[in-house]
């Protein structure tokens, strides 16, 4: 009997300890502040006016996934669609497989599936155009590599030689020559630090000359575009609390000016379009977050988005980038009160280019104001009884 899913599948996943001038102003120094602070201007409005202000909107499929936590979730090029597989409802594990469309979520019949199972994790690998699904929890460990491809809709059983260890909340992300990478997790009693990437037939560990501290469920993605990976916070015994990249040899560690709380169970995704990897939610403390942030690589920081509206705070939701769409997608998650159904797009409205008239002297356009829009209830849609989640608590060191 499964009992009381969520205790033991977050108790599987928390056992961390959570470490938590005078300026004087001369004529040519004045001259330069001014240019500098025009150059800023400029800069500032030519980003406005080429991403406009992202905001989130909340989704109204003409059908859902029923509620659940801790999913895994992906974009597939390969059927133009996003893919969501199983998760924790509250009452069971789930292996039921989702598509959505933009429009509505489709749940697809296959043959065979994977296990049921919370808190796995997947990635496109764009070299064999396969969705690689490994890990999570369903009251045992898991280390089962399944496949699915999107050109026949079947998920396919990997039957390789070697393979990571069976761990709940590994992190995996498209490394930058188009495989699948893996890296960490947590196998009941220690937080791994290994990476490994799958070359379409086997699991080859890698050796990268510096690695992040061990750790599970930190947020991770890839930007496509400047092949970086951005990785954030997580569960693990040596603090989590930082920010690491990886560029295909090596991982460096961060020192961003501002950056999130520390979170677990957050969820990332890049968008091309913001030109950046975007983080959201994630449980912090016990006190889950709603709160969304962008990491901007060129200036080495986290940048906090401030949108209109918002999700309400969850985490272990799914997000990914919908490339048909052009739009970073948000499903599902857990806070305190039970589960969610809901799906959010992140949204960045281009700001409008004025139509040319006929008129000699050119007619200012109006500028818009926007009206800030109350952010939603966060009331969320329960498919089971509320009740408390744990909170993180530190495990003894083994002896």
């Amino acid at each position: 009997m499964l009992g009381d899913l969520t205790p033991s599948l977050l108790s599987a996943l928390s056992h961390a300890v959570m470490k938590l001038t005078r300026v004087r102003y001369f004529s040519h120094a004045s001259t330069i502040l001014i240019c500098c602070c025009i150059s800023i201007a400029f800069a500032a409005s030519a980003a406005a006016a080429q991403f406009g202000f992202p905001d989130w909107i909340e989704l109204s499929p003409t059908n859902s996934p029923p509620a659940r936590s801790y999913l895994a979730m992906t974009y597939d090029p390969a059927s133009g669609k996003v893919i969501m597989f199983g998760g924790d409802s509250g009452t069971t594990y789930l292996n039921d497989t989702w598509s959505f469309d933009g429009t509505t979520w489709t749940q697809i019949a296959t043959q065979s599936a994977p296990p049921a199972r919370a808190a796995a994790q997947m990635t496109y690998d764009s070299v064999t155009q396969k969705v690689v699904l490994f890990g999570g929890f369903n009251g045992t460990y898991l280390g089962d590599t399944w496949l699915w491809d999107g050109s026949t809709l079947q998920w396919t059983q990997a039957t390789p030689q070697h393979h990571p260890s069976a761990v709940t909340g590994p992190m995996l992300f498209p490394d930058p020559n188009g495989r699948a990478d893996l890296f960490g997790g947590f196998d009941g009693h220690f937080y791994q630090l290994t990476m490994w990437q799958w070359n379409g037939i086997d699991w080859t560990q890698l050796f990268p000359p510096k690695v992040p501290f061990a750790r599970a469920s930190a947020a991770v993605a890839t930007n496509t575009s400047t092949g970086q990976v951005v990785m954030f916070g997580g569960l693990a015994d040596v603090n989590p609390n930082n920010t690491w990249t990886y560029d295909g040899t090596t991982w460096t560690l961060q020192s961003p000016a501002v950056q999130p709380l520390l979170v677990y169970a957050a969820s990332a995704a890049f968008d091309p379009g913001l030109q950046g990897v975007v983080l959201f939610g994630g449980g912090s403390g016990g006190v889950d977050q709603n709160t969304t942030w962008l990491w901007d690589q060129v200036g080495a920081t986290w940048i906090q988005l401030s949108t209109q509206q918002s999700p309400p705070a969850r985490e272990g939701a799914g997000m990914a980038y919908d490339a048909a769409l052009q739009r970073v997608i948000l499903f599902g998650g857990q806070d305190n009160n039970g589960y969610f159904n809901d799906t959010w797009e992140l949204i960045s409205t281009p700001t409008p280019t004025p139509t040319p008239t006929p008129t000699v002297t050119p007619t200012p356009s109006p500028t818009a104001t926007l009206t800030p829009t109350p952010t939603p209830s966060a009331t969320p849609r329960l498919s089971v009884t509320p009740r408390p989640r744990p909170t993180p608590h530190p495990r003894p060191t083994p002896q």
